[in-house]
């Protein structure tokens, strides 16, 4: 098998929205750009990506739905062998829309709810109601057969209502809940004083741990490859294996995908390792999707784990976590430089310090 094997990518379909969402990495609009992808451009994209393999096509924005051709689309996807899935804040989904997604083949939809109750989701979003509206997508989507997944942001102003949260995932039926660690890009570069810290994340992420081994929900952290060491570090302490049997796909995959099996698509179809990672290896306009998954340098750099700088390159547990690229390349302009919100020293730096 292939190390670097394609398994998930996301297509911002469109940067336009019907939200405002402060924490949006996109820093999305009310319109549509006019540069982005045409609907044959799109299909285009989808004959590239099938010619590399058959990953999870996440349908993403801005918000998906806008797009008149969004079904169409999706369909093209599923004939082409890819899986595709829908993200979306939910607010479009009628009971009408809710059947058409089941109708075309997308067996899950995520849901992004950033709180447990409409005061503290709305703040997030920028628009009075969008809670309400979104619970009543979730239900529209369960009448109609379709999976939900529950997406939350966590920032300084709501991680003490992470439990919460996540109860209220449960109640409403949801399949998954995954979270997303702050990373201030976008219209969240307003919000860099609500992202947290190194011990802040160490403590938000072990009660993720903890919360999600006592959940029947399938469990995830994103932009948080830091987890997956904390993972096997509790799971240790409690003489528990880490295996398919007792974490299911947690135990299989890594921290940071971005460019090893993940890559993010723009809606004017510039490929990048991850939405929060705003170096471009090139677009679709311009070089084939193949091409450019295989031969982008900034892909092959992010495949040379001896090419990680500091702690990380370092790091007795690099193959399970790498360090968020995103952030680095935020914090110093440098995408290999160590992760700047890792709380953890490597035995090797320790006993160098020591």
């Amino acid at each position: 098998m292939n190390r670097f094997e394609l398994r998930l990518v996301a297509w911002e379909m469109t940067r336009a929205c019907n939200l405002a969402c402060v924490h949006c990495r996109a820093g999305a609009c009310a319109d549509p750009d006019p540069e982005q992808l045409s609907f044959d451009e799109g299909r285009a994209l989808i004959d590239g990506i099938a010619q590399v393999g058959k990953p999870i096509l996440i349908m993403t924005g801005g918000e998906p739905l806008i797009r008149p051709d969004f079904f169409d689309l999706a369909r093209y996807a599923i004939k082409a062998g890819l899986r595709a899935v829908l993200a979306t804040n939910g607010v479009l989904v009628t009971p009408e829309v809710a059947r058409d997604i089941a109708a075309v083949g997308i067996p899950r939809v995520s849901i992004s709810i950033d709180g447990p109750t409409a005061e503290s989701h709305d703040a997030f979003r920028k628009v009075p109601g969008a809670f309400d509206a979104s619970l009543k997508g979730i239900a529209n989507l369960k009448s109609a057969g379709v999976g939900v997944q529950i997406n939350t942001t966590i920032t300084r102003r709501n991680r003490d209502r992470l439990a919460d949260i996540m109860n209220m995932a449960e109640s409403i039926g949801a399949e998954a809940f995954h979270v997303f660690l702050l990373v201030p890009t976008g219209r969240a570069k307003d919000m860099a004083g609500e992202e947290m810290g190194p011990e802040e994340y160490e403590e938000t992420l072990v009660e993720f741990y903890n919360l999600s081994r006592s959940s029947r929900l399938e469990t995830k952290a994103t932009c948080a490859p830091q987890y997956y060491r904390i993972l096997r570090q509790q799971a240790k302490a409690e003489g528990i294996e880490v295996s398919d049997q007792t974490f299911g796909l947690n135990a299989r995959t890594r921290g940071c995908l971005g460019g090893l099996s993940f890559v993010f698509v723009s809606h004017k179809g510039e490929l990048q390792p991850c939405g929060y990672f705003d170096v471009q290896a090139g677009s679709i306009r311009k070089s084939s999707f193949k091409d450019l998954w295989e031969n982008a340098e900034i892909f092959k750099n992010l495949r040379k784990f001896s090419l990680l700088e500091g702690k990380c390159g370092k790091c007795d547990y690099l193959r399970f976590c790498g360090g968020c690229r995103a952030r680095a390349y935020e914090h110093t302009g440098r995408y290999m430089s160590e992760e700047p919100y890792c709380a953890h020293v490597p035995p090797s730096v320790r006993a160098h310090e020591g």
